[in-house]
């Protein structure tokens, strides 16, 4: 035997090789100092078939004697799980044994598989070997085995008649391995009356026979068979043998009757059935045993059945009018069995030639707006037997079947009465046959299929009916406002198609089913009624598909008033300063809203929302109030801001309400100042003065387009003639230096003055009144102090000049 170098690898190194000695069946291998052995080693062995679970194949050694070596079985081939993972013992020093043995569920067969090869590794340190090992599997002689369906869970199955001899041979058990040599079989199943009539009896060679009582009247029974199968060896299997008994057939075949006459027509074709005949008897075949061979006719084998095998013209064809036939009907198994059947066939004349029409099928087309009485077409029918012979005919409707649309009036087929596509399933075709019979015996019939297709015609206009919709302003796009529904009086009534004839591209239809939808926005006050035109147009409603009908119908839509504009506040920011007497209510400001849009909606409700923390302010409609008497004695004595949010929503039955907020910031300065000093020295302020309200207002002001246009224009204009104008006051001024006069120099002095006049009375002119309050500015003495509650700090004042410092 062979044997290569072997290689491995060691961890972090490459793959090495060693120089393999090898002598008889010793294996030596020199690795880095380290002797391994492999004593022994069976790369192939031989083993009986008839080993069974436990069986060592063969043991072999190893000489490891610096590591701990490992021996695994690593794969079989085929695949099997009848070889159990290798063990490996320690005998001596360095010296391992290793054993490769049959697991529990080995059952070795050489006919079924007689090679396994099993790949094993070997580890020793480092070291890695593997190798296969080759375990041929040997033919046993005197081995049994109980194969095939015999050994099978179900058994075999075997059918013998009821009238089976008595010990008559059933069946052979032949067993592989079996051989010339006996083996001893007996039945181990239980057969005890009475349900089995008697034992069957099985004998060395594995003959199974029957009872001796025999199985009649055993029928339909099944009998099950555990059949045990031992040798001289102590070898044994079983398998089951199932017996199922059919009954015996009848043993006689007869007829009816023994003879019988029957009449046919000359014009059976070929394969026609003539009669059948039928014998009592168990599975019986049939012949015709005279004439042989029989010229016209044949029989089923299996069914009894007689058919023509070639026309029976009596013109042409000698001997077809009388024909005796004998049948025979015999069992298929015992042909001995049989009994016969005397058959006589009369062969009778008939009228061969139905009658020929032109033309032979008739299609046609028409409108359905064809007048009653309107000629199709016309038919023209002979019968060849006698072309004189007269001719009826007769009209069968198909489809629609009861139809009395068409009539035949002398050959001539022609419309009865109006026809009409407008309704379903009145149109489109009428199939129809005429038929012809002439007067032979027997009578023939021609039959001429008629096919009558009707064509629609578009007859009349569509229409609708004028609808009204109603949509809110605030509908937004794609809104379904609702369905156009066009009639037309043509079949199909629903072929219509819907196109908006001109108006406004706010609205579109849906071409197919007329919804109306709703494509641009709305507006109440711009617009509040539409009206637009619906046009219906049909089609597939007539033969020629370009044929169409159109109508109209008005639609109006009326938009609903919807609340889609808040108010808006003139100015929408106020800011002022207001000085208010101590303990006193006053007006402060006024708001003034409005919806410019809808100028008549005047109603709105007004709230503080925001900024009145103290509670000091208040609206009476759109008023607003300044009331001091709220938070009583001790008064604010500095200057107080308040940023007031006045909410101002609409009211009325319109909905939603919508609503806005203006915006005032109150500058709130007391009017008297405060008579708490720190000095010994205590003077007392008069409030006999009376208060005067300075109000600063800033507006926002947002000139229309066309003023900004005015306003530029006329600001040019201005402009240009005060240019001109003082171009000329300069030329006379200059004029009058270079030649001056008194009445000239007194003109110009007038002039003069009058013009700074203008002025100074431009500049007195007050944006505001406010009243003058006495004071002494060169007076800086400080004779009081006092503690301002709504700032939280503290001041120096004058009792004379209400001067204040703070500190």
């Amino acid at each position: 035997m062979g044997f290569s170098s072997p290689s491995w690898s060691l961890p972090g190194s490459k793959v090495l090789s060693a120089d393999v000695v090898r002598k008889k069946r010793y294996c030596y291998i020199s690795i880095y100092g380290f002797l391994l052995v492999l004593h022994s080693l069976p790369w192939s062995i031989d083993i009986s078939e008839s080993q069974g679970p436990g069986t060592i194949l063969q043991p072999f050694s190893f000489n490891c004697s610096s590591y701990m070596p490992t021996l695994e079985l690593l794969s079989v081939r085929p695949p099997t799980s009848f070889f159990n993972n290798p063990s490996l013992h320690r005998q001596d020093k360095g010296i391992y044994l290793g054993k490769v043995t049959l697991s529990s569920s080995a059952r070795l067969d050489a006919l079924a598989v007689n090679r396994y090869e099993l790949q094993l590794q070997y580890k020793c340190g480092n070291f890695v070997l593997e190798g296969p090992l080759f375990v041929h599997v040997q033919r046993d002689p005197g081995r049994i085995r109980c194969a095939g369906p015999f050994a099978s869970p179900a058994g075999e199955f075997i059918y013998v008649p009821e009238t089976v001899t008595p010990g008559a041979l059933l069946y052979t058990l032949l067993l592989p391995g079996l051989g010339v040599q006996r083996a001893q079989m007996n039945i181990t199943s239980a057969q005890d009356p009475p349900f089995f009539p008697g034992p069957f009896s099985i004998d060395e060679q594995g003959f199974l026979r029957a009872p001796s009582q025999g199985l009649k009247g055993q029928a339909p029974k099944t009998f099950q068979l555990q059949i045990l199968v031992s040798s001289g060896k102590g070898q044994r299997c079983k398998g089951m043998l199932t017996v199922k008994v059919l009954p015996a057939p009848s043993s006689q075949v007869s007829f009816p009757q023994k003879t019988q006459s029957i009449t046919i027509s000359e014009d059976l074709v070929p394969g026609s059935k003539v009669i059948q005949v039928e014998a009592k008897g168990f599975n019986l075949l049939y012949e015709i045993i005279s004439p042989r061979p029989s010229p016209f006719y044949s029989i089923g084998q299996a069914d009894g059945v007689v058919r023509t095998t070639m026309p029976l013209d009596l013109a042409r064809a000698q001997g077809a009018g009388v024909m005796k036939l004998q049948v025979r009907a015999f069992e298929k198994l015992r042909p001995w069995a049989s009994a016969e059947f005397d058959l006589t066939v009369n062969v009778r004349a008939v009228n061969q030639w139905p009658p020929r029409c032109h033309p032979a099928l008739l299609v046609t087309q028409i409108p359905e707006t064809a007048p009653v009485g309107t000629v199709l077409n016309s038919l023209t029918c002979v019968d060849p037997d006698s072309t004189s012979a007269p001719l009826n005919y007769q009209v069968q409707f198909h489809n629609p079947p009861d139809s009395a649309s068409l009539r035949l009036r002398d050959r001539v087929l022609e419309v009865n009465t109006t026809l009409d596509c407008d309704t379903p399933g009145a149109c489109f075709q009428h199939a129809a046959s005429i038929m012809v019979f002439d007067n032979g015996q027997p009578q023939m019939t021609t039959e001429v299929p008629v096919l009558v297709m009707v064509t629609p015609v578009n007859e009349f206009s569509p229409a609708c009916v004028p609808r009204t919709f109603r949509v809110r302003e605030d509908a937004g796009p794609l809104t379904l406002l609702g369905s156009i529904v066009g009639t037309d009086m043509d079949y199909p009534h629903n072929s219509l198609e819907y196109y908006i004839s001109g108006g406004p591209s706010t609205f579109a239809v849906d071409r197919l089913s007329g919804e109306l939808h709703l494509l641009g926005p709305l507006d109440y006050e711009q617009q509040r009624l539409y009206r637009i035109t619906v046009l219906l147009i049909d089609h597939s409603q007539d033969w020629n598909l370009n044929h169409h009908r159109s109508g109209s119908c008005t639609v109006t839509i009326e938009v609903e008033d919807v609340n889609d504009h808040a108010p808006e506040c003139e100015p929408p920011f106020q800011e002022l300063t207001i000085y208010t007497p101590l303990g006193r209510s006053m007006e402060v400001t006024k708001v003034s809203c409005w919806i410019p849009e809808e100028p008549q909606r005047s109603a709105f409700s007004y709230s503080i929302v925001g900024g009145n923390s103290r509670s000091q302010f208040r609206l009476q409609g759109s008023v607003l109030m300044y009331n001091d008497t709220v938070l009583g004695p001790p008064w604010p004595e500095q200057p107080c801001t308040y940023e007031l949010l006045v909410h101002v929503a609409d009211v009325g039955p319109s909905v939603p309400h919508l609503s806005t907020t203006a915006t005032i910031i109150v500058h709130l300065v007391p009017w008297r100042a405060s008579t708490v000093a720190t000095s010994t020295h205590r003077s007392t302020v008069s409030s006999t003065m009376t208060p005067l309200i300075v109000t600063d207002v800033e507006t926002f002001w947002k000139p229309e387009p066309w003023f900004v246009v005015v306003l530029t224009t006329t600001g040019a204009a201005f402009l240009l003639a005060l240019g001109w104008l003082l171009s000329r006051v300069l030329r006379r001024f200059a004029q009058s230096l270079q030649a001056p006069n008194k009445p000239a120099r007194a003109l110009l002095l007038n002039s003069i003055q009058g013009n700074e006049g203008s002025i100074e009375r431009l500049k007195e002119t007050p944006r505001m009144e406010m009243s003058q309050v006495p004071r002494t500015s060169m007076s800086l003495h400080f004779d009081g102090r006092a503690h301002d509650v709504c700032t939280g700090r503290d001041y120096l004042f004058n009792t004379r000049t209400g001067a204040r410092r703070w500190l």
